[in-house]
């Protein structure tokens, strides 16, 4: 026997020369037919299928690295297969096993970010330049890797947020559809008229430009307080952005209050009053 033919003994490749050439050439031949269909057909596919579910460039890139990177190694197993080359396949199941054992204890926090960017990749429920709240936090998504989220803040601060947070937590992305009703509670004194006020409420929401007049402004009384008469106003406003949101919502608040203060309505604030008596302790005048 060879010193060639000793080698691939050792890979569980038997028989003469002949028998060795054609193993090779078979691993090499499934290799590059794999690697041929691989370039030309399951990548440019699973790149259309990307774009067709409008998943953006920066997404697009590691999906499309690890799935190449599958592809290779898938390659590799099966030429290995076709040729003939038992031991090699389970040396490299072996090694796998122990790879993914070791892995997995190690990455912990990095496989459930990865898995998790590739939920919001497919699920989609959010995307570059939606408003985001989730917790205590808001702001605007900058970049969406397969690990973590990149969200600007309104305070221009750049907010790393590892992707595992967003999907076990609730997020809510209030410019996901094309309507946003805005709420806000005015609080009006006790002896205030209310229907007068409520008159005033729908008013200045329908002068309002970026208020719509369908869905129709609303106003209920939801409140008694301490202090005060709770009414409630819901608006809607279309294809919101943060900035819209904030600008609309101060313009109609700052043009209600000033008509409140016109008709004489009272926007009162928290009275506390105490009851019950002082002692003073101290010397008495002789």
């Amino acid at each position: 026997m060879t010193a060639i033919e000793d080698l691939f003994a050792d890979f569980g490749i038997e028989g003469g020369l002949f028998d060795v050439l054609v193993s090779t050439s078979l691993f090499l031949l499934t290799l590059v037919i794999i690697y041929v269909v691989g370039r030309s057909l399951i990548i440019p596919g699973f790149r259309r299928l990307l774009i067709a579910r409008n998943v953006g460039v920066h997404a697009r890139r590691p999906l499309l690295k690890l799935t190449w990177l599958t592809l290779i190694f898938g390659g590799f197993i099966i030429a290995a297969g076709v040729a003939g080359y038992g031991n090699i396949l389970r040396s490299l199941a072996t090694i796998a096993a122990a790879a993914t054992l070791a892995v997995g204890f190690a990455m912990q926090n990095v496989i459930r970010n990865f898995v998790a960017g590739i939920f919001i990749f497919t699920d989609r429920p959010f995307k570059i330049g939606d408003w985001i709240k989730w917790e205590d936090n808001e702001g605007i998504v900058r970049d969406i890797s397969l690990r973590v989220t990149r969200v600007e803040s309104f305070d221009n601060e750049l907010l790393t947020v590892p992707n595992s947070h967003l999907t076990e937590n609730v997020v809510t992305n209030p410019v996901a559809n094309n309507l946003l009703r805005l709420n806000y509670l005015f609080g009006i004194h006790y002896d205030a008229d209310i229907h007068e006020a409520t008159e005033i409420i729908i008013e200045e929401a329908g002068e309002h430009p970026d208020i719509l007049d369908e869905p129709a402004p609303s106003v209920r009384l939801v409140e008694l307080a301490d202090s005060s008469v709770g009414l409630r106003a819901r608006v809607w406003i279309e294809n919101p952005t943060r900035s819209d949101f904030t600008k609309t919502r101060g313009e109609f608040v700052t043009a209600v209050k000033e008509r409140f203060d016109e008709a004489g309505i009272v926007i009162p604030f928290p009275q506390r009053d105490l009851s019950g008596t002082i002692d003073i302790a101290g010397d008495q005048a002789t």
